[in-house]
């Protein structure tokens, strides 16, 4: 698997943004996140974003981190808060996702962050179950549904 660095307008990270979207809207019937987000967002180094390639240089799994501070949508200074993580269905169960998070992780932690924090709701247990796996708590809610009965929020320390 190779990971590359790309801007979240790169037409692969737009082509498996359109599925992850798709996805959400299939669990949720709600269109997608309605989260805003703009690819400078994840310009380094106040973010980044991930595509994981596989060995026929097809986009299989993506992830990004943007940095967020104090505000008033519940995050706290220090936050690099996790966005799009995503692996197409045909791959998942291989650990990319988990790849990708630690690649986040690190390059958060780099860019002086102080903890990972994410937004994710409860008809993706799947979801819930790789961050609390990897180390991710509750937290106080934040973000766009922070006021929504499905939505989970979780963070780690960097």
């Amino acid at each position: 698997m190779n990971i590359r660095r790309v801007r979240f307008d790169h037409p692969d990270a737009v082509k498996l943004n359109d599925e992850v979207q798709a996805e959400y809207h299939l669990r949720y019937g709600d269109g997608g996140d309605a989260t805003s987000l703009d690819a400078a967002d994840f310009d380094p180094p106040r973010g980044v974003f991930l595509i994981a390639y596989d060995e026929h240089d097809r986009p299989v799994a993506t992830g990004g981190w943007r940095s967020q501070d104090d505000n008033d949508e519940g995050n706290a200074d220090g936050d690099a808060e996790l966005k799009r993580m995503f692996v197409v269905s045909q791959m998942r169960g291989r650990g990319l996702a988990r790849r990708i998070l630690a690649a986040l992780e690190e390059d958060a932690r780099a860019a002086g962050r102080l903890r990972m924090v994410l937004e994710t709701g409860t008809k993706q247990p799947e979801a819930i179950a790789l961050y609390t796996s990897c180390g991710y708590e509750s937290c106080d809610k934040f973000g766009y549904y922070r006021h929504y009965e499905e939505s989970r929020c979780y963070a780690k320390a960097l």
